[in-house]
């Protein structure tokens, strides 16, 4: 395959966007003033009665002979979920790469930057159903990740639907959710699954190669679907590209309308992006 890592490092310039959407208000954006058994150390109180006695610190009893407890400020991070559309019709490219290659890349940017943001990531790929990647710790996280792409089998049939409602039970607190997919299904679906994801930042982004934009074929050609195998033979006139041209259009048009009627953040980017340029404009 044609995954690359190289434009990894370009995207430190993009990670303090993130860090604030991360930290946007759907978030709190501000420190909580919630307390209890949470990650981070906030700070110490005096002990009266009624507080939790195994919060108190020994150690500065010790030195003060007073009762201190310790507090907690709320864990307030949250996770971010990537899912990357593996089916059929994504093993589709008539560049350098495919769109399930140019996918995969934007998957991998998220985690990347996630990685460096000392964010909790997980990294999914989805058809029918949802195929979770369980990468090792530390510094080869990424390139286990890079690696499950590099032999991933890209086949299948894809249903949005059920795949999502499916991943919808593993998410359990807030959280930012990245979808890839090249959405050529009905935006009725993509609507659904984000009025059940409205407590999380969603971004969605479709990716299509160039010649699914353009479309170059001209004169008598056969079709075959790459999800059902299914052929068909037509003749490609100038006015059934402009007609096929207008109908990606509104598609697209429709599919933006639905993510903003639910708050999400939408792009439509082709194989022939650079993968930097499609970042910058979907975090700016």
């Amino acid at each position: 395959m044609a995954i690359e890592l190289d434009f990894l490092r370009s995207l430190d310039r993009l990670q303090i966007i993130l860090k604030k959407k991360i930290y946007a208000d759907k978030q709190g954006g501000h420190s909580s003033s919630n307390y209890g058994e949470g990650l981070v150390f906030q700070d110490y109180k005096a002990y009266v009665p009624g507080d939790d006695f195994r919060n108190i610190d020994w150690t500065v009893y010790a030195r003060t002979d007073k009762f201190y407890i310790k507090r907690f400020e709320e864990e307030r991070n949250m996770t971010v979920h990537i899912l990357v559309d593996s089916s059929a019709s994504m093993d589709f490219g008539s560049g350098k790469r495919t769109k399930f290659e140019y996918a995969a890349e934007i998957g991998l940017g998220f985690a990347y930057m996630a990685y460096r943001n000392n964010e909790r990531f997980l990294m999914n790929t989805f058809t029918d159903t949802v195929t979770s990647i369980r990468p090792g710790k530390g510094r080869n996280q990424l390139m286990d990740l890079f690696e499950h792409f590099q032999k991933d089998p890209v086949k299948g049939k894809s249903d949005f639907l059920q795949a999502m409602d499916e991943y919808k039970k593993r998410i359990t607190t807030k959280s930012m959710i990245v979808l890839v997919s090249d959405f050529l299904y009905d935006p009725a679906e993509l609507r659904e699954v984000l009025a059940r994801y409205r407590r999380s930042e969603v971004f969605v982004i479709q990716v299509l190669d160039v010649e699914e934009r353009d479309l170059s074929l001209r004169g008598d050609v056969i079709l075959e679907d790459a999800e059902s195998d299914a052929k068909m033979r037509t003749f490609v006139s100038h006015r059934m590209k402009q007609n096929y041209q207008n109908k990606l259009e509104g598609h697209i048009s429709e599919l933006k309308d639905v993510c903003e009627e639910n708050d999400a953040s939408f792009i439509s980017v082709s194989t022939n992006t650079p993968i930097f340029e499609a970042f910058y404009h979907m975090l700016k």
